[in-house]
């Protein structure tokens, strides 16, 4: 888990994302928010619950949510043994909390462009694979949180440069949200965009003049909601 800034690790078996830069760029924008004791605040595709749980810390009021029972029971573990309330729900993006408004969002969706292979990802695959342009779960955040947003509220969404940033924030603009990039990382590829390097390159989301050692850039979409 490099780079995971929380106070403790928390408890990742096989097949939860494990925290890794893009969470710990999250974890550093969610410090930078103005957030009162008691805020509302939702982390949507939570796995193993460490952005819940620096949330939490902050004394806010925490819901949390994922698709996988295997990620809702690691992040109910890791709040149990972390002793932080963090209400934790079984459900798909945004439908367990259907009709509620949050003072803040946080999402780190999958966001990795994949090939299509006739089949939904399943295991741990589903952390990170989002299609053929790593937006399928991103353009669902975009379209829906809106509505969830309290006025002043905040969306906090982490994704790769490789999944178009800029689709990001006029999808958010349109729907009314101030919205602009708050943070940048450049790290190295990972294992799994290592093995699709020729496929990128095909698609052309990787040019013939980029480094040897290939290098994606994280950003952190922040948006809020007018008052």
């Amino acid at each position: 888990m490099p780079g995971y800034p929380g106070a403790v690790k928390p408890l990742v078996p096989p097949g939860v994302y494990s925290p890794q830069e893009d969470t710990d760029l999250l974890v550093d924008a969610l410090l930078d928010e103005p957030l009162p004791d008691g805020a509302d605040v939702l982390d949507v595709g939570t796995g193993s619950g460490a952005l819940a749980l620096e949330a939490a810390r902050r004394g806010t009021h925490v819901t949390a949510v994922d698709v996988s029972w295997r990620a809702v029971y690691t992040a109910r573990l890791n709040a149990w043994l972390a002793r932080l309330p963090v209400r934790i729900r079984h459900g798909n993006l945004f439908a367990p909390v259907r009709g509620q408004s949050f003072d803040l969002i946080l999402a780190n969706p999958p966001y990795v462009p994949a090939p299509d292979t006739g089949r939904a990802p399943h295991g741990a695959a589903r952390s990170w694979d989002a299609g053929r342009d790593g937006r399928l779960v991103l353009d669902r955040i975009c379209r829906e949180a809106p509505a969830l947003l309290r006025p002043g509220g905040v969306l906090l969404v982490v994704h790769s440069e490789l999944s178009r940033p800029g689709r990001t924030l006029a999808h958010l603009r349109d729907a009314g949200l101030k919205a602009s990039v708050t943070r940048r990382r450049v790290i190295p590829f990972g294992p799994v965009l290592r093995s699709r390097e020729a496929w990128l390159r095909k698609r052309g989301l990787l040019s013939a003049s980029d480094q040897s050692v290939p290098r994606e850039e994280l950003v952190v979409v922040r948006a809020e909601l007018p008052v």
